[in-house]
Protein backbone atom coordinates (compact mmCIF):
# COMPACT_ATOMS: atom_id res chain seq x y z
CA UNK A 1 0.00 0.00 0.00
CA UNK A 2 2.59 2.57 0.66
CA UNK A 3 4.72 1.40 -2.53
CA UNK A 4 1.30 2.32 -4.24
CA UNK A 5 1.06 5.50 -2.64
CA UNK A 6 4.92 6.67 -3.45
CA UNK A 7 3.99 5.87 -7.23
CA UNK A 8 1.19 7.53 -7.54
CA UNK A 9 2.73 10.93 -5.22
CA UNK A 10 5.67 10.38 -8.70
CA UNK A 11 3.68 10.39 -11.26
CA UNK A 12 1.50 13.54 -9.86
CA UNK A 13 4.76 15.16 -9.45
CA UNK A 14 6.07 14.35 -13.06
CA UNK A 15 2.75 15.41 -14.20
CA UNK A 16 2.76 18.80 -12.74
CA UNK A 17 6.47 19.23 -13.92
CA UNK A 18 5.62 19.17 -17.60
CA UNK A 19 2.66 21.12 -16.60
CA UNK A 20 4.97 23.71 -15.75
CA UNK A 21 7.01 22.78 -18.59
CA UNK A 22 4.40 23.37 -20.62
CA UNK A 23 3.29 26.70 -19.74
CA UNK A 24 7.09 28.10 -19.20
CA UNK A 25 7.09 27.07 -22.65
CA UNK A 26 3.66 28.94 -23.70
CA UNK A 27 4.83 32.00 -21.63
CA UNK A 28 7.81 31.99 -23.63
CA UNK A 29 6.25 31.57 -26.85
CA UNK A 30 3.71 34.32 -25.98
CA UNK A 31 6.76 36.93 -25.29
CA UNK A 32 8.18 35.98 -28.31
CA UNK A 33 5.55 36.13 -30.58
CA UNK A 34 4.72 39.59 -28.26
CA UNK A 35 7.92 40.89 -29.42
CA UNK A 36 8.03 39.88 -32.66
CA UNK A 37 4.46 41.45 -33.14
CA UNK A 38 6.05 44.72 -31.53
CA UNK A 39 9.01 44.27 -33.88
CA UNK A 40 6.89 44.13 -36.70
CA UNK A 41 4.98 47.00 -35.50
CA UNK A 42 7.64 49.14 -34.72
CA UNK A 43 9.44 48.88 -37.95
CA UNK A 44 6.08 48.86 -40.42
CA UNK A 45 4.04 51.38 -37.90
CA UNK A 46 5.30 52.52 -35.22
CA UNK A 47 8.60 53.42 -36.19
CA UNK A 48 7.13 56.18 -38.48
CA UNK A 49 5.29 58.21 -35.86
CA UNK A 50 7.01 60.41 -33.51
CA UNK A 51 4.91 61.80 -30.56
CA UNK A 52 5.54 64.40 -27.72
CA UNK A 53 3.66 65.59 -24.81
CA UNK A 54 6.07 69.07 -25.07
CA UNK A 55 3.90 70.87 -26.74
CA UNK A 56 1.51 73.92 -25.94
CA UNK A 57 -0.53 76.25 -27.81
CA UNK A 58 0.55 79.66 -28.90
CA UNK A 59 -0.57 82.38 -31.11
CA UNK A 60 0.79 85.69 -32.28
CA UNK A 61 -0.77 88.19 -30.30
CA UNK A 62 -0.88 91.94 -31.41
CA UNK A 63 0.20 94.36 -28.66
CA UNK A 64 -1.84 97.63 -28.64
CA UNK A 65 0.37 100.51 -28.15
CA UNK A 66 -1.44 104.26 -28.35
CA UNK A 67 0.98 106.49 -31.58
CA UNK A 68 0.22 109.19 -29.49
CA UNK A 69 0.23 110.56 -25.63
CA UNK A 70 -3.12 112.02 -23.98
CA UNK A 71 -5.56 111.34 -20.79
CA UNK A 72 -8.06 108.38 -21.52
CA UNK A 73 -11.41 109.38 -21.38
CA UNK A 74 -12.91 106.27 -22.98
CA UNK A 75 -11.84 102.84 -22.03
CA UNK A 76 -15.05 100.22 -22.04
CA UNK A 77 -13.05 97.27 -22.32
CA UNK A 78 -12.32 94.00 -19.87
CA UNK A 79 -9.79 91.16 -20.22
CA UNK A 80 -11.15 88.06 -21.72
CA UNK A 81 -13.58 90.70 -24.11
CA UNK A 82 -13.94 89.39 -27.57
CA UNK A 83 -13.22 92.30 -30.28
CA UNK A 84 -13.31 92.89 -33.59
CA UNK A 85 -10.87 94.52 -35.89
CA UNK A 86 -11.64 98.02 -35.95
CA UNK A 87 -13.53 98.07 -32.71
CA UNK A 88 -13.11 101.28 -30.34
CA UNK A 89 -10.57 100.22 -27.66
CA UNK A 90 -9.75 103.12 -25.99
CA UNK A 91 -10.63 107.01 -26.86
CA UNK A 92 -8.08 110.10 -25.65
CA UNK A 93 -8.78 113.34 -24.73
CA UNK A 94 -8.76 114.96 -28.54
CA UNK A 95 -8.61 118.98 -27.52
CA UNK A 96 -5.07 119.37 -28.49
CA UNK A 97 -4.92 117.38 -31.45
CA UNK A 98 -7.58 119.64 -32.67
CA UNK A 99 -5.91 122.61 -32.29
CA UNK A 100 -3.03 121.14 -33.92
CA UNK A 101 -5.53 120.85 -37.01
CA UNK A 102 -6.68 124.26 -37.14
CA UNK A 103 -3.62 125.73 -36.56
CA UNK A 104 -2.06 123.43 -39.56
CA UNK A 105 -4.98 124.34 -41.59
CA UNK A 106 -4.41 128.20 -40.96
CA UNK A 107 -0.12 127.48 -41.78
CA UNK A 108 -1.72 125.84 -44.80
CA UNK A 109 -3.56 129.04 -45.88
CA UNK A 110 -0.39 131.11 -44.79
CA UNK A 111 1.81 129.21 -47.02
CA UNK A 112 -0.61 129.58 -50.01
CA UNK A 113 -0.79 133.60 -49.38
CA UNK A 114 3.12 133.75 -49.00
CA UNK A 115 3.47 131.63 -52.37
CA UNK A 116 0.79 133.80 -54.41
CA UNK A 117 3.11 137.26 -53.28
CA UNK A 118 5.99 135.14 -55.01
CA UNK A 119 4.42 135.56 -57.72
CA UNK A 120 3.50 138.33 -57.89
CA UNK A 121 7.14 139.92 -56.51
CA UNK A 122 7.97 137.59 -59.61
CA UNK A 123 6.42 140.18 -61.83
CA UNK A 124 7.39 143.81 -60.22
CA UNK A 125 10.84 142.46 -59.61
CA UNK A 126 10.78 142.22 -63.78
CA UNK A 127 9.84 146.11 -63.88
CA UNK A 128 12.48 146.93 -61.41
CA UNK A 129 15.04 145.16 -63.19
CA UNK A 130 13.45 147.45 -66.22
CA UNK A 131 13.38 150.32 -64.47
CA UNK A 132 17.25 149.61 -63.05
CA UNK A 133 18.50 149.19 -66.31
CA UNK A 134 17.09 153.07 -67.48
CA UNK A 135 18.85 153.84 -64.46
CA UNK A 136 22.13 152.59 -65.17
CA UNK A 137 21.81 153.88 -68.67
CA UNK A 138 21.25 157.60 -67.46
CA UNK A 139 24.59 157.09 -65.29
CA UNK A 140 26.57 155.87 -67.92
CA UNK A 141 25.10 159.18 -70.31
CA UNK A 142 25.42 161.78 -66.92
CA UNK A 143 29.49 160.24 -66.57
CA UNK A 144 29.76 161.02 -70.02
CA UNK A 145 28.91 164.18 -70.24
CA UNK A 146 30.83 164.73 -66.96
CA UNK A 147 33.38 162.68 -68.41
CA UNK A 148 33.76 165.27 -71.18
CA UNK A 149 33.47 168.44 -69.41
CA UNK A 150 36.65 167.64 -66.81
CA UNK A 151 38.79 167.33 -70.08
CA UNK A 152 37.40 170.70 -71.48
CA UNK A 153 38.13 171.92 -68.46
CA UNK A 154 41.43 170.66 -67.43
CA UNK A 155 42.37 171.73 -71.14
CA UNK A 156 41.03 175.37 -70.68
CA UNK A 157 43.02 175.42 -67.48
CA UNK A 158 46.07 174.20 -69.13
CA UNK A 159 45.78 176.23 -71.42
CA UNK A 160 45.69 179.25 -69.63
CA UNK A 161 48.26 178.61 -66.70
CA UNK A 162 50.57 178.21 -70.13
CA UNK A 163 49.62 182.07 -71.17
CA UNK A 164 50.03 183.71 -67.80
CA UNK A 165 53.79 184.32 -68.32
CA UNK A 166 53.18 186.17 -71.18
CA UNK A 167 50.36 188.49 -70.12
CA UNK A 168 48.04 187.51 -72.01
CA UNK A 169 45.60 186.13 -69.35
CA UNK A 170 45.15 187.57 -66.05
CA UNK A 171 45.25 186.05 -62.70
CA UNK A 172 41.59 186.55 -62.26
CA UNK A 173 41.09 184.07 -65.40
CA UNK A 174 43.24 181.24 -64.36
CA UNK A 175 41.53 181.22 -61.29
CA UNK A 176 38.38 180.95 -62.41
CA UNK A 177 40.00 178.21 -65.38
CA UNK A 178 40.88 176.20 -61.81
CA UNK A 179 37.64 176.58 -60.23
CA UNK A 180 35.64 175.64 -63.14
CA UNK A 181 38.44 172.21 -63.82
CA UNK A 182 37.72 171.52 -59.66
CA UNK A 183 34.18 171.74 -60.04
CA UNK A 184 34.23 169.40 -63.15
CA UNK A 185 36.31 166.93 -61.06
CA UNK A 186 34.00 166.65 -58.59
CA UNK A 187 31.06 166.23 -60.94
CA UNK A 188 33.21 163.22 -63.07
CA UNK A 189 33.55 161.68 -59.46
CA UNK A 190 29.93 162.53 -58.32
CA UNK A 191 28.88 161.01 -61.53
CA UNK A 192 31.22 157.53 -61.74
CA UNK A 193 29.79 156.87 -58.40
CA UNK A 194 26.07 157.64 -59.22
CA UNK A 195 26.93 154.79 -62.35
CA UNK A 196 28.59 152.67 -59.75
CA UNK A 197 25.31 152.68 -58.02
CA UNK A 198 22.81 152.56 -60.49
CA UNK A 199 25.17 149.48 -61.69
CA UNK A 200 24.91 147.88 -57.94
CA UNK A 201 21.01 148.78 -57.78
CA UNK A 202 20.52 146.60 -61.26
CA UNK A 203 22.79 143.39 -60.10
CA UNK A 204 20.85 143.56 -56.85
CA UNK A 205 17.54 143.76 -58.21
CA UNK A 206 18.95 140.16 -60.77
CA UNK A 207 19.36 138.73 -57.47
CA UNK A 208 16.56 139.29 -55.81
CA UNK A 209 14.40 138.51 -58.51
CA UNK A 210 16.40 134.89 -58.75
CA UNK A 211 15.77 134.78 -55.40
CA UNK A 212 12.27 134.73 -55.37
CA UNK A 213 12.00 132.74 -58.79
CA UNK A 214 14.02 129.71 -56.38
CA UNK A 215 10.54 129.72 -54.56
CA UNK A 216 8.65 129.24 -57.20
CA UNK A 217 10.44 128.08 -60.02
CA UNK A 218 8.90 124.87 -62.30
CA UNK A 219 5.55 125.30 -59.84
CA UNK A 220 2.22 126.23 -59.21
CA UNK A 221 0.68 127.61 -56.25
CA UNK A 222 -0.66 124.30 -55.28
CA UNK A 223 2.40 122.41 -55.75
CA UNK A 224 4.96 124.44 -54.52
CA UNK A 225 7.44 123.37 -52.11
CA UNK A 226 6.30 124.83 -48.94
CA UNK A 227 2.63 124.57 -49.78
CA UNK A 228 2.99 120.56 -49.93
CA UNK A 229 4.77 120.98 -46.88
CA UNK A 230 1.71 122.63 -45.16
CA UNK A 231 -0.23 119.77 -45.98
CA UNK A 232 1.92 116.94 -45.16
CA UNK A 233 1.95 118.99 -41.22
CA UNK A 234 -2.31 119.18 -41.98
CA UNK A 235 -2.39 115.20 -42.60
CA UNK A 236 -0.24 114.67 -39.89
CA UNK A 237 -2.44 116.72 -37.58
CA UNK A 238 -5.58 115.08 -38.50
CA UNK A 239 -4.11 111.72 -38.20
CA UNK A 240 -2.99 112.30 -34.74
CA UNK A 241 -6.49 113.11 -34.49
CA UNK A 242 -7.53 110.45 -35.20
CA UNK A 243 -5.41 108.44 -33.35
CA UNK A 244 -6.71 109.65 -30.24
CA UNK A 245 -9.17 106.27 -31.17
CA UNK A 246 -7.49 103.51 -30.39
CA UNK A 247 -9.25 100.62 -32.37
CA UNK A 248 -8.85 96.75 -32.30
CA UNK A 249 -6.01 95.79 -35.12
CA UNK A 250 -7.27 92.53 -35.29
CA UNK A 251 -9.71 90.45 -34.11
CA UNK A 252 -9.47 88.01 -30.83
CA UNK A 253 -9.74 88.19 -27.02
CA UNK A 254 -8.57 91.03 -25.16
CA UNK A 255 -5.76 89.84 -22.61
CA UNK A 256 -3.24 92.48 -19.89
CA UNK A 257 -5.79 95.17 -20.24
CA UNK A 258 -4.61 98.32 -17.38
CA UNK A 259 -6.50 101.28 -18.60
CA UNK A 260 -8.52 103.28 -16.42
CA UNK A 261 -10.40 106.03 -17.15
CA UNK A 262 -8.02 110.05 -16.67
CA UNK A 263 -5.20 107.86 -16.58
CA UNK A 264 -2.40 109.47 -18.76
CA UNK A 265 -0.38 107.02 -20.75
CA UNK A 266 2.48 107.91 -22.85
CA UNK A 267 2.78 107.13 -26.93
CA UNK A 268 4.49 103.43 -27.43
CA UNK A 269 3.00 102.36 -23.80
CA UNK A 270 1.78 98.31 -23.81
CA UNK A 271 -2.26 99.04 -23.09
CA UNK A 272 -3.37 95.81 -23.96
CA UNK A 273 -2.91 92.22 -25.70
CA UNK A 274 -5.77 90.53 -28.39
CA UNK A 275 -4.64 86.79 -28.98
CA UNK A 276 -6.73 85.99 -32.07
CA UNK A 277 -8.01 82.68 -30.95
CA UNK A 278 -8.77 81.63 -34.40
CA UNK A 279 -5.03 82.29 -35.46
CA UNK A 280 -3.83 79.31 -32.62
CA UNK A 281 -0.48 77.07 -33.55
CA UNK A 282 0.84 74.39 -31.71
CA UNK A 283 4.79 74.64 -30.73
CA UNK A 284 6.10 71.15 -30.01
CA UNK A 285 9.22 70.65 -28.56
CA UNK A 286 10.41 67.23 -30.44
CA UNK A 287 14.16 65.87 -28.87
CA UNK A 288 16.71 66.48 -31.35
CA UNK A 289 17.36 62.77 -32.07
CA UNK A 290 13.75 62.58 -33.47
CA UNK A 291 13.85 64.80 -35.75
CA UNK A 292 15.98 63.09 -38.60
CA UNK A 293 12.76 62.44 -40.51
CA UNK A 294 10.56 65.63 -40.07
CA UNK A 295 9.94 67.56 -43.17
CA UNK A 296 7.83 70.87 -43.54
CA UNK A 297 4.29 69.47 -44.77
CA UNK A 298 3.94 66.59 -42.68
CA UNK A 299 0.73 65.65 -41.42
CA UNK A 300 0.21 65.88 -37.63
CA UNK A 301 -2.59 64.59 -34.82
CA UNK A 302 -2.93 66.49 -31.78
CA UNK A 303 -4.85 66.13 -28.90
CA UNK A 304 -5.20 68.73 -25.65
CA UNK A 305 -5.68 68.19 -22.26
CA UNK A 306 -8.63 70.46 -22.14
CA UNK A 307 -10.47 68.23 -24.13
CA UNK A 308 -8.68 64.78 -23.78
CA UNK A 309 -8.22 62.29 -26.71
CA UNK A 310 -11.73 62.35 -27.31
CA UNK A 311 -11.29 65.26 -29.65
CA UNK A 312 -8.66 64.88 -32.55
CA UNK A 313 -7.20 67.56 -34.32
CA UNK A 314 -5.17 67.64 -37.24
CA UNK A 315 -2.86 69.74 -38.56
CA UNK A 316 0.65 70.06 -40.74
CA UNK A 317 4.19 70.83 -40.05
CA UNK A 318 4.73 74.39 -41.39
CA UNK A 319 8.42 75.27 -40.05
CA UNK A 320 11.58 73.65 -37.85
CA UNK A 321 12.62 76.18 -35.51
CA UNK A 322 16.52 77.44 -36.85
CA UNK A 323 18.10 76.50 -33.08
CA UNK A 324 16.76 75.26 -29.46
CA UNK A 325 15.13 77.25 -26.63
CA UNK A 326 19.32 77.02 -25.02
CA UNK A 327 20.97 78.44 -28.35
CA UNK A 328 18.99 81.69 -27.52
CA UNK A 329 18.14 82.18 -24.17
CA UNK A 330 20.13 85.45 -22.51
CA UNK A 331 22.61 83.04 -20.35
CA UNK A 332 24.28 80.55 -22.76
CA UNK A 333 24.20 77.04 -21.26
CA UNK A 334 28.73 77.18 -21.63
CA UNK A 335 30.67 78.78 -18.36
CA UNK A 336 33.36 80.47 -17.52
CA UNK A 337 34.70 76.98 -15.87
CA UNK A 338 34.61 75.30 -19.13
CA UNK A 339 32.74 72.47 -17.66
CA UNK A 340 30.32 71.18 -20.06
CA UNK A 341 27.25 68.22 -19.40
CA UNK A 342 25.22 67.24 -22.73
CA UNK A 343 21.95 67.23 -22.45
CA UNK A 344 19.59 66.36 -25.01
CA UNK A 345 18.12 69.43 -26.77
CA UNK A 346 14.83 69.95 -27.46
CA UNK A 347 13.65 71.99 -30.75
CA UNK A 348 10.20 73.50 -31.27
CA UNK A 349 8.15 72.66 -34.07
CA UNK A 350 5.24 74.54 -35.55
CA UNK A 351 2.27 72.86 -36.33
CA UNK A 352 -0.80 74.64 -37.89
CA UNK A 353 -3.85 73.26 -36.96
CA UNK A 354 -7.13 72.80 -39.75
CA UNK A 355 -9.38 76.06 -38.57
CA UNK A 356 -12.47 74.88 -38.90
CA UNK A 357 -11.39 72.51 -35.92
CA UNK A 358 -11.29 75.19 -33.69
CA UNK A 359 -14.64 76.48 -34.41
CA UNK A 360 -16.25 73.45 -32.08
CA UNK A 361 -13.22 73.26 -30.16
CA UNK A 362 -11.33 76.42 -29.41
CA UNK A 363 -8.37 76.23 -27.95
CA UNK A 364 -6.47 78.75 -25.67
CA UNK A 365 -2.99 80.04 -25.57
CA UNK A 366 -0.42 78.14 -22.91
CA UNK A 367 -2.29 74.39 -22.92
CA UNK A 368 -0.54 71.29 -22.98
CA UNK A 369 -0.84 70.06 -26.18
CA UNK A 370 0.23 66.35 -27.33
CA UNK A 371 1.59 66.63 -30.95
CA UNK A 372 2.05 63.14 -33.11
CA UNK A 373 3.74 63.65 -36.55
CA UNK A 374 3.82 61.15 -39.03
CA UNK A 375 7.18 61.05 -40.64
CA UNK A 376 6.23 58.69 -43.47
CA UNK A 377 3.16 60.44 -44.71
CA UNK A 378 3.38 62.51 -48.35
CA UNK A 379 4.39 65.71 -48.08
CA UNK A 380 1.76 68.44 -48.75
CA UNK A 381 2.70 71.97 -48.52
CA UNK A 382 -0.43 73.48 -49.79
CA UNK A 383 -2.06 72.55 -46.37
CA UNK A 384 0.05 75.21 -44.86
CA UNK A 385 -1.43 78.09 -47.24
CA UNK A 386 -5.27 76.50 -47.52
CA UNK A 387 -5.07 76.93 -43.33
CA UNK A 388 -3.79 80.32 -43.37
CA UNK A 389 -5.97 81.42 -45.53
CA UNK A 390 -9.12 79.89 -43.48
CA UNK A 391 -7.34 81.52 -40.75
CA UNK A 392 -7.73 84.99 -42.73
CA UNK A 393 -11.10 84.26 -44.06
CA UNK A 394 -12.78 83.32 -40.66
CA UNK A 395 -10.81 86.90 -39.26
CA UNK A 396 -12.12 88.91 -41.93
CA UNK A 397 -16.25 87.23 -41.49
CA UNK A 398 -15.45 87.37 -37.81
Amino acid sequence: MSTQSQSTEHYDQQQASNSRKKGFIRLGMAIILAALGYGAYWYFVGSHYISTENAYVNASSAVVTPAVSGIVTQADIYDTQKVKKGDVLVRLDDTDAKIAVQQAEANLALAKIRVQSYMANDEGFSAMISARIADENRAKAELASATASFERAKIDLKRRENLVESGSVSGQEVTDARSAFEQAEANLNAAKAAAAQAKANHLSTIGQKKANEANILNTDVEHNPQVLAAKAALEQAKINLQRTVIRAPISGVIAKSDIEIGRHIQAGANLMTIVPLDKVYVNANFKEVELTDVKVGQPVTLTSDLYGDEVVYHGVVSGISPGTGSAFSLIPAQNATGNWIKVVQRLPVRVEIAPNELIDHPLQVGLSMKATIDTDADIDTQKIALYRQQSQQRTHEG
